[in-house]
């Protein structure tokens, strides 16, 4: 049985991406692995910037934050418009975003629940009990 009839846990119908798809998004990924482009990326999904507030958040020389901006800008992820002498850069893919604000997000919430230690707490979906993880409820279970 092949995937998508039914036969694997969670699978439903869908349309296998092209090896261009696959190969787009590898590349992306691989340019949002250095942690400055991430970073710019944040930071652009914040609100537009120049390149010196981005080297002066990214804690980064401008000659290197320029480059990381020309890659970022040559892979569609970032875009910049001209304003007098000054170019503004900005989120040039809102989807790419989306998936960098989740990923961030979702690792920031871990670290806070590891700094706040195993006390009671119940938030986000998640039940927890003292001294414990996470218990995952599933879905139509009632569990």
């Amino acid at each position: 049985m092949a995937a998508g009839e039914g036969g694997a846990v969670g699978a439903g119908r869908y349309e296998e991406p092209s090896g261009e798809v696959l190969g787009r998004a590898a590349e992306a990924f691989g340019l949002l692995a250095a942690p400055a482009r991430l970073h710019i990326v944040w930071l652009l999904a914040h609100g537009e910037r120049d390149v010196s507030a981005l080297a002066e958040q990214v804690g980064g020389a401008l000659p290197a934050v320029s480059q990381h901006l020309s890659k970022l800008k040559l892979a569609g992820l970032v875009r910049s418009r001209r304003e007098g002498r000054r170019q503004v850069y900005y989120v040039g893919d809102p989807g790419v975003v989306a998936v960098v604000r989740l990923m961030i997000g979702q690792l920031a919430e871990q670290e806070r629940e590891q700094e706040q230690g195993p006390e009671y707490r119940q938030g986000h979906g998640q039940v927890y009990e003292r001294g414990a993880g996470p218990v995952r409820r599933l879905r139509g279970t009632g569990a």
